[in-house]
Parts: C-alpha cells; sequence; structure tokens
C-alpha cells in the first residue's frame, strides 16, 4: 500500500534547505555536454530554497569553481573538491596538497571515479556481439589510463597513499571520499581513514550496489557515509557516456554482469536497515540527457515518499548528515 500524504509539493517542500553533495556541472568535455553551468546550478538551487550544493569534477579542481560560484551567487553556499583521476596521474600528493589551499580550499579529497582500476579495467565494447576490455582493444588505453588508475593494496599502503591520508587528516573541514573502487578496497580505506584520524568519509555511490551486508556495515562502523545518486538509476544508464576520456572510441558500453540488480527501491531498503543517519543522497546530475540536479533532487525524494521513506529520514539523508559533512 502506497503511503498517504505524498505530493508534489512536498517533495519540494522536502527540497528547502537540502544539500546536493555530487552535482556535476560544465565545463566538460565537448564529447559529454552538461545541461548546467556552474552559476545556473547554484542559482537553480538557490531557487528551491537548498542550502549548498557540492561541485564534482573529473578533470579540474572543482573548489576553484566553487570560490568563484561564491562571489557572484549570493544566497547559497558552493563547494568543490579534487578527484584523483588519470589527469593528475591518479594517486598525487602534489595535487592533493595544491587543491588544499586553492581558492577556498577542497572540501573533498576523492580516490577517482573512472580512473580505478576497478572501473578502467572493466570498461569495454561489444565488437560483433563479443565484448573486448578498452585496455585489451587498446593500448594507449592500457598505457595512459589503466596504468595510471588507482588501486588500494590491502596491506601496507604506498607512500603516497600515506601522504594523502596524512594531508587530509591535517585538515578536519575536508572529508575523504572512497571512489569508484572495489567493495574491498573500500573498506579497507575507511579502515585506513579511521586509523589515520580522518573524521569524515563518503562511500561512493557505486559501491553499496556491490558491497556485501558485512562490508557495509564495516564501512558505517568505520564512521562512514553510504552516498545513493539518483543517476545510477535513469532512463540514461544504457547509453554511452563519455564523462572521462576525449577518445570518443574510449566510450564504453554498460559493462556486462556490472552490478548486481539495485533499484531505487534497494536504496530506500538500505536507508531502513542501515539507518538513515548513516546515508546521504544526492543527485550526481548534470550530463544533459538527463533532468537538471535540482529536479534530479526533487525525483529523487519524491521516488523514496512513494517507497515508504518518512520525511524524518529524508531529511537526514538529504539534510542534516551533508550539513555535518560540510560543517554548515
Amino acid at each position: 500500500m502506497l503511503p498517504e500524504g505524498r505530493s508534489y509539493e512536498l517533495s519540494n517542500e522536502l527540497l528547502k534547505g537540502a544539500i546536493d553533495i555530487h552535482v556535476h556541472a560544465g565545463p566538460h568535455l565537448k564529447t559529454s555536454p552538461r545541461s548546467v553551468d556552474p552559476f545556473k546550478a547554484a542559482t537553480q538551487a538557490k531557487e528551491a530554497g537548498m542550502a549548498a550544493i557540492v561541485y564534482m569534477d573529473v578533470f579540474e579542481m572543482s573548489n576553484g569553481t566553487s570560490w568563484i560560484v561564491n562571489r557572484v551567487v549570493n544566497g547559497i553556499k558552493t563547494f568543490g573538491g579534487i578527484n584523483l583521476n588519470t589527469v593528475y596521474n591518479g594517486i598525487n600528493p602534489r595535487a592533493v596538497k595544491t587543491a588544499l589551499y586553492y581558492g577556498d580550499g577542497a572540501k573533498y579529497v576523492a580516490f577517482g571515479t573512472h580512473s580505478t582500476y576497478w572501473m578502467a579495467s572493466r570498461e569495454g565494447q561489444y565488437i560483433d556481439g563479443r565484448w573486448v576490455q578498452s585496455h585489451i582493444r587498446f593500448p594507449k588505453f592500457k598505457e595512459e589510463e589503466l596504468e595510471r588508475s588507482i588501486r588500494i593494496p590491502e596491506g601496507e599502503p604506498t607512500p603516497e597513499i600515506k601522504e594523502i591520508l596524512s594531508l587530509v587528516a591535517e585538515h578536519s573541514e575536508v572529508y575523504l571520499i572512497t571512489g569508484h573502487v572495489s567493495a574491498q578496497e573500500a573498506v579497507r580505506l575507511c579502515e585506513l581513514a579511521k586509523d589515520y584520524g580522518i573524521k569524515k568519509v563518503v562511500v561512493s555511490s557505486t559501491i553499496p550496489k556491490i558491497a556485501s551486508h558485512e562490508q557495509l556495515n564495516a564501512m558505517i562502523k568505520n564512521g562512514a557515509y553510504l552516498e545513493y545518486t539518483l543517476a545510477g538509476f535513469t532512463h540514461s544508464t544504457g547509453t554511452r557516456k563519455t564523462d572521462y576520456y576525449v577518445e570518443l572510441e574510449y566510450a564504453s558500453d554498460p559493462i556486462p554482469g556490472n552490478f548486481p540488480s539495485f533499484t531505487i527501491k534497494n536504496v530506500a531498503e538500505h536507508i531502513k536497515l542501515y539507518g538513515s543517519e548513516n546515508c546521504i543522497i544526492a543527485s550526481d546530475l548534470g550530463v544533459y540527457t538527463l533532468p537538471p540536479p535540482v529536479e534530479g533532487l526533487r525525483e529523487f525524494i519524491a521516488c523514496l515518499l512513494d517507497l515508504g521513506l518518512s520525511q524524518e529520514a529524508i531529511s537526514s539523508v538529504v539534510k542534516s548528515n551533508p550539513s555535518k559533512l560540510l560543517g554548515i
């Protein structure tokens, strides 16, 4: 039975004071247009009554973007940080150190998106009906992408990882994002974050789809938030995207068996199971084939209302927890 009291107006009302920690605004590659520029993203969020947004950029330190926007758009706060993708040569302590002092300073440090070994090693294309991985098909992909991609060792971390963890720990206002690593690597990162005294960690949205119950509990026990984003449950998930590569031929087809079947219904079940105090929802939107981030976040809220989440639980995952994460 559907819960009572749901309405379009209520989903809009729950946007007031909300924070979207995962917004992809332009500029971006010409092969992957964006629906909003940073100013439009901030202005639309402000007009919806939201409290803040966080820019995610896979090529640039987005705290430079937020520094500019915060001086132009009043009435909302924006933040940014650094994603350690192959444009930074993967694990790069110097890039992290620079980001922490650039503009208003990075609010987050993320261990890569598609530039993790777990992602890059599995991307590929169907050739005459046969799946061929990109690093096998394209020697330059193997050299320039896979060999620079991020891996988290099970045992002793590398000196570069140690330095990055130390840098984040020294800046209590900064949170760590696991990036699109494997589930086991995410568990290890959460353990290391706790060991190094890092207080705020976000488990990237790809990981709850593949991690076991025991792994997710372990990450929560080490103080991490589980992130869930709308972009992974949309009508564009079967299309090729070139979010990470200039080369059109590198755009990956949907990876066979990429995730177990996981839907927004599973998101609602996870929030109930693991506790709304341990979860954050975000849009992960900005790609031009999908709604702009503000509308996407409203749709996500509306879906969770349909799936029986209380207004209090939704406020936790879209307001209280992101607010604690950002220190506002």
